[in-house]
């Protein structure tokens, strides 16, 4: 099947080369200049993914992403961005990204990440250890699934995502051992759990699943491949 994506970027000779390479490679894609556009397309059409800058006229990619979410939670988006250190990203993380990349980036890469995108592949990550949540986050994308980051039980209370799995660590910087896990479960009550803990002694309630750190990486997401094959793409 033709995977159809939306490309968002204000500089209009990079979108259409980029979206020429994209089609080339036998996909379909719409081209959006600024965020206000992209948002007509979204509301009339069901894409595969969705590929964004950061910085535009108006609102910024971080602020599509957020409203696209509202509309089609299950979709895939890509973050173009030539500011690592944005700090809007912090936002656009919490939303759920497949990737950020630089600007410009290795379209082969990119290609390659769009192609194995899957709708619906949201999982949320409560972890507030930065470099296990990077490694995570790129060990998932490769399945092509997408991850949106919490590091903190307040930031839990803001999610508005909708996950099919929520990975959870047990210990976050603001709440008591455990109080993540029963946050999770109280805003995702239909959500699978797996606990991620480097307690020695963790124990977990009836339906959560539990990998000790340091775990297999591998075998945790080949185990949430198997979670995603029962609910089906978004």
């Amino acid at each position: 099947m033709t995977r159809h994506y939306l490309l968002v970027d204000d500089n209009q000779a990079f979108a259409e080369n980029l979206a020429e390479i994209l089609e080339a490679h036998g996909a379909l894609v719409d081209v959006a200049l600024d965020a206000s556009a992209a948002m007509r397309r979204l509301e009339t059409t069901r894409y595969d993914a969705l590929v964004t800058d950061m910085r535009m006229p108006g609102l910024s990619g971080a602020e599509l992403v957020h409203l696209a979410r509202q509309g089609d939670p299950g979709l895939p988006v890509v973050l173009l961005s030539a500011y690592a250190q944005d700090a809007q990203l912090v936002d656009a993380r919490r939303d759920g990204l497949l990737a950020v990349m630089s600007k410009p980036g290795k379209v082969p890469q990119l290609v390659a990440l769009l192609e194995r995108a899957r709708r619906g592949g949201i999982v949320l990550l409560v972890e507030d250890d930065v470099a296990l949540a990077e490694n995570l986050g790129e060990a998932l994308a490769a399945r092509g699934l997408t991850v949106c980051t919490a590091s903190s039980v307040r930031e839990v209370d803001a999610m508005a995502v909708q996950p099919f799995v929520a990975l959870v660590d047990l210990r976050l910087p603001d709440g008591a051992t455990g109080e993540s896990l029963e946050r999770v479960r109280e805003r995702f009550p239909d959500t699978p759990t797996v606990v991620i803990t480097g307690l020695a002694d963790a124990t977990v309630p009836a339906g959560s699943e539990l990998f000790k750190k340091p775990f297999d990486t591998v075998a945790l997401v080949d185990r949430l491949e198997q979670l995603f094959a029962r609910t089906g793409p978004a």
